[in-house]
């Protein structure tokens, strides 16, 4: 037999990870629609987390802060004060969003202030969020820039400055608006903007909903607006309205509280969609996009 043969045979097998698909990851979260509206329709907003005691016994009193994106997109990072970002648009993840979020956070944990925190790309099972943090509504700052990420060390190293750089560039014009919770204003081009909300009931519930509406040409933000379409991510229903780049969003405020009015009126009806309500929501799944 060779030896390199032999090694081959004697070497320890490697464990394999498990990967499992959750679609809806942040369920169980008072905020599950704010977590998704950050991970997938907000480039620069920061939020602090708290954790459960008994984490807090195990790895010690650190400030956690959610950010929408991190350096070179990483996971989670420290900072030489102690503070710890995670990441919620990264590169790399598994099946299941919470779990990575969770195990970021440990990592995080487990690493000294300042340095690289390592993060597995599939974690296997352990903890989610639901396991680690005190759950309630996120209290969520819309960022300028990224400023925010940064020591004075960091702010030195140039890979970093580079990084920084570029994710400013990539920050358009966004608004959290107040008429419906999860719901953002954005600027995409001079003359166009959004109106995006992410809907807290399930899916069906929201298609119906939504199907409704649009049988009875109620789904609309106004005059010079158009609905684009909608998204399913990680569970739940974005939808997505054009209007255009003017006025900016404080103008938005009261179409988007009468829509949400209408919405959560028509959710109320219940029974079989009718023939019109039917061929609306047909309309509606042709024009729906996922995200995962």
């Amino acid at each position: 037999m060779s030896k390199r043969r032999s090694q081959r045979q004697t070497a320890p097998k490697r464990e394999k990870v498990r990967d499992i698909f959750v679609a809806r990851p942040f369920e169980g979260l008072t905020d599950e629609p704010e977590w998704i509206a950050l991970r997938e329709l907000v480039p620069a907003a920061s939020a602090p987390l708290t954790l459960r005691p008994e984490i807090i016994e195990e790895y010690g009193d650190r400030p956690v802060t959610l950010s929408t994106v991190l350096p070179m997109a990483w996971p989670a990072m420290t900072r030489s004060d102690g503070r710890v970002f995670i990441g919620l648009q990264r590169h790399v993840q598994s099946g299941d969003v919470s779990r990575d979020l969770a195990v970021a956070i440990l990592s995080a944990l487990r690493t000294e202030p300042g340095d690289t925190v390592s993060v597995p790309a599939l974690p296997g099972e352990g903890p989610r969020l639901q396991d680690i943090l005190v759950d309630g509504p996120l209290e969520v700052t819309m960022q300028d820039g990224f400023e925010y990420w940064l020591d004075a060390e960091q702010a030195d190293d140039p890979n970093v400055k580079a990084s920084l750089e570029r994710a400013n560039a990539s920050i358009y014009p966004t608004v959290r608006m107040s008429a419906a919770r999860a719901a953002y204003w954005c600027r995409v081009a001079p003359d166009k903007g959004h109106v995006r909300w992410v809907l807290a009931e399930p899916e069906d519930q929201a298609l119906d909903a939504l199907s409704r509406l649009s049988a009875a040409g109620e789904l609309l933000l106004g005059e010079n607006t158009k609905f684009a379409g909608m998204f399913r991510a990680h569970g739940l229903l974005v939808p997505v309205w054009d209007i255009p780049g003017e006025p900016e969003s404080p103008d938005w405020e009261a179409p988007l509280a009468d829509f949400a009015k209408r919405y959560a009126d028509t959710l109320a009806e219940t029974g079989p969609l009718d023939a019109a309500a039917r061929r609306a929501k047909q309309g509606l799944i042709g024009r729906q996009l996922t995200l995962r």
